[in-house]
């Protein structure tokens, strides 16, 4: 059984998800660094260069390859929910864990990380401000339907996510089996 984390941008998927898979002893998958390790450029060029079309569908064979591993923790791209295909399939390979934050907290989160820019290119022609709360009115409803659970992030560490996660897993591994 897989872990998958969705949520959006600086909710903590990544972060988390090394974290948690040293914790489980689990192998960890960046969808997005997979990506940009297989294109050879980073996601903000590609979608600029491509377009969102395009990079969405390289995302989805992405997660196709993911999906057929087993025993390991997954972080996805904040859009990879969009795609029902992707949801089934990480449903049928795993438990989808949503990792929630407030938009101050992820507005705090983007201003303050500046070593994943390239990663974030931008999703309306809006300020950031307004492109997260446009952004989370959309995904909320595609990220509610996806999960099997949710936890919060906003004032926890890392440990205490991790702790949550593995907690809600022990429930949901029996109802998998």
């Amino acid at each position: 059984m897989n872990i998958f984390l969705i949520g959006y941008r600086c909710t903590g998927k990544t972060t988390v998800g090394r974290f948690l898979a040293k914790r489980l002893e689990r192998l960890f998958f960046d969808t997005d660094l997979e990506l940009v390790k297989e294109q050879g450029i980073n996601i903000s060029d590609i979608v600029s260069k491509r377009g969102w079309a395009a990079f969405r569908e390289i995302e989805k064979r992405v997660i196709q390859c993911a999906c057929e591993r087993d025993n390991q923790v997954v972080a996805t791209g904040g859009g990879a929910v969009l795609d029902e295909d992707n949801v089934k399939r990480m449903k049928d390979s795993g438990v989808i864990v949503w990792l929630k934050a407030d938009i101050s907290t992820i507005e705090k989160r983007i201003i303050e990380d500046n070593t994943t820019r390239d990663f974030r290119p931008s999703l309306t022609s809006k300020g950031s401000v307004e492109e997260v709360r446009e952004t989370l009115l959309t995904r909320n409803p595609f990220y509610e339907r996806a999960m099997d659970f949710f936890v919060d992030t906003d004032f926890m560490d890392i440990e205490a996510v991790c702790d949550t996660i593995i907690q809600k897993i022990k429930g949901v591994e029996l109802e998998f089996m």
